[in-house]
């Protein structure tokens, strides 16, 4: 049977391997799921795929796991890039959690002309993508960035990773992906802040070679909302819900 909980880990997974906890897994497993000795959970740890567990030693602050065996192998999402700008504290939880539950590879914050947030917490962005790929039974969390200046990666812009620039500009407009754009490139998703882009921003993206301007609807969408919209368009068009 199947384990209902599930446990993002740090350690090596595999059969017969113990896997110490630390304080606040203990916890959430003893603590607040009331697991026991013999008690099943399955981990991932993003390398080694998921591997059903149970229960060696329980206790309030520690405890034991122990792999039994591998029940998923290492899903990869597609090299998929989520670039957007921070937002409202919650609101940027949102984005960090929902680009995890729906396949990219890595998210970046960055600093726009228009950002109205200058400071993220990236040890918590990151536990909000760990947290996600846990509820979602992906076995990859994707990495998320320190905050940048967008002109900065856009100066060290790799030239095989086409760029899907979501240009508010362009609402109403009849631009959208082809699904031979490209297909087994890397790629990205640019999302403008809630001011949306400056005009130097704006022309510096549309110059790229590898940008792939699209208007995401007639309407205009919050920053939390075009990421999911966003990466919808891209999975359905390009990626792996095809």
């Amino acid at each position: 049977m199947s384990a209902k909980i599930r446990l993002y880990v740090e350690h090596p997974l595999g059969a017969g391997q113990s896997i110490p906890l630390e304080k606040e897994q203990a916890h959430y497993l003893f603590g607040v799921m009331r697991l026991r000795p013999g008690g099943a959970v399955a981990l991932f740890n993003g390398r080694d795929g998921e591997w059903q567990a149970e229960v060696a030693e329980a206790g309030k602050r520690t405890g034991v796991l122990i792999c039994l065996e591998q029940s998923k192998p290492l899903q990869m999402p597609p090299d998929l890039w989520l670039i957007f700008a921070p937002i409202k504290k919650a609101r940027t939880d949102f984005i960090v959690e929902k680009a995890a539950e729906m396949g990219a590879a890595r998210i970046l914050p960055v600093g726009t002309d228009f950002t109205n947030s200058e400071r993220i917490r990236q040890d918590r962005l990151q536990a909000h993508a760990v947290e996600a790929a846990e509820q979602c039974g992906g076995t990859y969390v994707p990495e998320v960035g320190e905050l940048q200046k967008l002109s900065r990666l856009l100066d060290d812009w790799p030239a095989d990773r086409q760029l899907m620039f979501c240009d508010e500009a362009e609402v109403g407009n009849a631009l959208q992906l082809a699904a031979q754009d490209h297909k087994d490139a890397p790629w990205a998703i640019v999302i403008g802040p809630e001011g949306g882009f400056s005009d130097k921003e704006r022309s510096r993206l549309h110059a790229m070679e590898q940008a792939h301007v699209v208007s995401l609807g007639p309407r205009i969408l919050r920053a939390d909302t075009a990421a999911v919209a966003a990466m919808t368009l891209w999975q359905q068009t390009l990626g792996d819900w095809q």
